[in-house]
């Protein structure tokens, strides 16, 4: 079962746009980071064309029927700083390293190059609850209490009120590879927020079943936000960005396009994607 699920953000849902607030001390410093990614027998248009070295080569002979090693430039010298009491948004179409940099900038993807500095306790919200299907709702709240770096004695304060969040009653006492699959996400939604972290990434948003409780989990995502030093949002739409975030960074192919007020990041984007649209079809866009 993966930690890791998503669900769809309705932007008309969400706050009014999100005022700029005073910016505080450095929280993550992102410096010219690269993260490559090799693939084995993989023949993809962004395969590197410099010789194989002899590593790469001894480790093809070894494999001689998964054909060559394939280089994934998936973030191309990126560098940043956020601070704290920033909310910033990550755009870009598929495929351009907009997730790849969260789990870089949360601890879980070490970069090929480059260094990330942080300060503070990272939380990608959704995938930092280490859970284990074969044990109830219960303990897992526990392990994933515990994961998250709380002490014992808090998990044990804040375990009512996250099984009281996730609407289980009963079921908490089943294994969790008993649970559906909306009952499962609601638990992993729930221990994700137990805590307020130093600095929030929500990757995409969360799917957690029906409307009632979807509304639920974006007033947690909007109390866990508040609370949060720094807050990174990856999303596909624009409209929730704008109102959740008061900058922007612009990712196309790995590479940091533009980077500042969300406004203006925004409408840039949208520029570059209608442009692409209408080249497509043959158009000119005005």
């Amino acid at each position: 079962m993966s930690n890791q699920f998503s669900i769809d953000i309705d932007a008309s849902s969400l706050p009014l746009s999100r005022p700029n607030e005073p910016i505080g001390d450095p929280t993550i410093i992102v410096d010219n980071v690269h993260i490559t990614y090799r693939v084995f027998g993989g023949r993809v248009g962004s395969t590197t064309a410099d010789k194989p070295s002899l590593f790469t080569r001894a480790v093809e002979l070894g494999r001689p029927k998964s054909g060559p090693i394939t280089h994934i430039n998936a973030i191309q010298g990126v560098s940043f700083v956020a601070h704290q009491g920033e909310s910033i948004g990550i755009i870009g179409a598929n495929g351009s390293g907009k997730s790849t940099l969260l789990r870089a900038v949360a601890g879980l993807l070490p970069p090929t190059s480059g260094k990330v500095y942080i300060k503070g306790e990272p939380a990608l919200l959704g995938v930092n609850a280490a859970l284990i299907p074969a044990l109830t709702g219960l303990r897992n709240i526990t392990l994933g209490g515990l994961a998250a770096g709380l002490p014992k004695r808090e998990v044990e304060l804040r375990t009512p009120a996250v099984a009281e969040f996730a609407e289980l009653g009963q079921y908490l006492q089943l294994p969790m590879n008993s649970y559906s699959s909306g009952m499962a996400s609601r638990l992993k939604f729930a221990i994700s927020t137990i805590s307020m972290p130093d600095i929030l990434m929500i990757d995409e948003a969360l799917a957690t079943g029906d409307a009632a409780f979807q509304k639920k989990s974006l007033e947690r995502i909007e109390e866990v936000r508040e609370n949060a030093g720094t807050v990174f949002f990856v999303s596909h739409s624009l409209e929730a960005v704008r109102k959740m975030c008061s900058r922007a960074i612009w990712l196309n192919k790995g590479k940091a396009v533009m980077d500042g007020n969300v406004d203006a990041v925004a409408d840039a984007y949208n520029q570059y994607v209608q442009t692409r649209g209408d080249a497509a079809t043959g158009t000119t866009a005005l």
